[in-house]
């Protein structure tokens, strides 16, 4: 089993963008996009130390902690703390675990298709935070 966390507001996985130089296309992905990704990737060499990324059927939990609005009554924001109010709206929850996925690809696995069964859960806390457990599925 391999735990880890990433600090921070969560960053779901941005689409890719396109620009024209001359009569070419070229593709790119989103800074913000680009720069969680380091930092999910950091935290899964961290977990991992010197150990080689695993090769066997695996199981994702995802806990994604988004930070309440500061525009939020204090109404609102005891109950997003206490579960009463769950984050409803963008970005959606596979954007998120896109985004980790391919960070943790050739570090804490080979390849993201060897994830076999996933859990993963978006809530409101005080800060941004990702927490992530990937463990072998028998």
């Amino acid at each position: 089993m391999m735990t880890f966390s990433v600090e921070g507001d969560p960053v779901a996985k941005g689409r890719p963008r396109f620009s024209t130089r001359g009569k070419f296309v070229s593709t790119y992905t989103p800074k913000k996009t680009k720069d969680y990704e380091v930092l999910v990737q950091e935290a899964a060499k961290q977990a991992m130390g010197s150990s080689d990324p695993l090769e066997t059927p695996l199981k994702a939990f995802i806990y994604v902690t988004l930070p309440i609005p500061k525009s939020y009554s204090k109404k609102r924001f005891n109950d997003c703390l206490n579960g009463f109010e769950r984050p409803c709206k963008k970005p959606d929850i596979d954007n998120y675990i896109k985004l980790l996925f391919d960070g943790m690809n050739g570090i804490v696995y080979k390849d993201d298709c060897q994830i076999v069964a996933l859990e993963a859960t978006k809530v409101y806390g005080t800060i941004g935070l990702v927490n992530v457990i990937v463990m072998e599925q028998l």
